[in-house]
């Protein structure tokens, strides 16, 4: 990669679907049409890499590779995993994949990629301070930013609103298997964010994930103090944020 084509293959590994695309870091375009692969299951070590390794080819690409990563990793080392193997517990990812490839990869959390798009090319581009970004989907992600900087591995969906993890009772999956009306699931997603503003203060918190493409639907009848906002790059977020970790 040189500094005239500032091109990653970004890859999003997600808990049904495994997506792609070349993106251009200093913008955060995407360069090629988005392929996007069904996730294994169970989603062990060997089957994942097939899958990483599939899509790869089919772009021909052989240069750097930003992967997003559904779990929490130290170093590139998988410490948790709640939607994939546990397989995967104790095995450095980047290492995985490089060894497949061919290539140079990095790896981050994909909650933390989804916000580092939105930090870098969407709707907190040039926020100071604290902003904390909230994925809504088969989970609850959460991604937070200090000046722009990310304090990698936060796992806010998991905190317990009446003795239930966050994301058992509010993520967007929820709302479609209990047949929640708008309104009563914008409480719950309410009651979730409040916790969040009074743990962490944010300056802004933008909402993405699967939901924020319905953000009308619920983000007005939210009563956090702290603004919120949709997130801008949607489906694209994570595979933008994991090129963009590359650099």
């Amino acid at each position: 990669m040189t500094m005239d084509t500032p091109q990653v293959l970004g890859i999003d590994i997600g808990g049904t679907g495994i997506k792609g695309a070349i993106v251009d870091v200093e913008t955060g375009a995407l360069l090629c049409d988005r392929i996007r692969l069904p996730t294994p299951q169970p989603a062990t070590p060997d089957d994942v890499t097939t899958e990483v390794v599939n899509l790869v080819d089919q772009t021909g690409w052989k240069g750097a590779i930003g992967c997003g990563f559904p779990s929490i990793l130290q170093h590139g080392v998988v410490r948790l995993a709640s939607n994939i193997s546990q397989e995967w517990i104790g095995r450095n990812v980047p290492e995985t994949f490089a060894a497949a490839t061919g290539c140079d990869v990095s790896v981050i959390n994909d909650a933390d990629a989804a916000g580092l798009a939105e930090v870098r090319f969407g709707a907190a581009k040039g926020v100071r301070g604290v902003v904390l970004v909230v994925t809504l989907g088969t989970g609850i992600g959460s991604a937070l930013f200090i000046d722009g900087k990310l304090v990698p591995n936060t796992e806010f969906g998991h905190l317990e609103i009446d003795g239930r993890s966050a994301e058992r009772w509010a993520a967007s999956v929820v709302r479609e298997r209990e047949g929640l009306s708008w309104k009563k699931w914008a409480k719950r997603v309410d009651d979730v964010l409040k916790r969040m503003e009074f743990y962490l203060s944010p300056d802004l918190i933008v909402v993405g994930g699967g939901a924020s493409k319905r953000h009308d639907k619920f983000l007005p009848r939210l009563t956090v103090d702290t603004e919120v906002v949709p997130a801008k790059l949607r489906n694209a977020a994570g595979i933008v944020g994991a090129a963009a970790s590359a650099l």
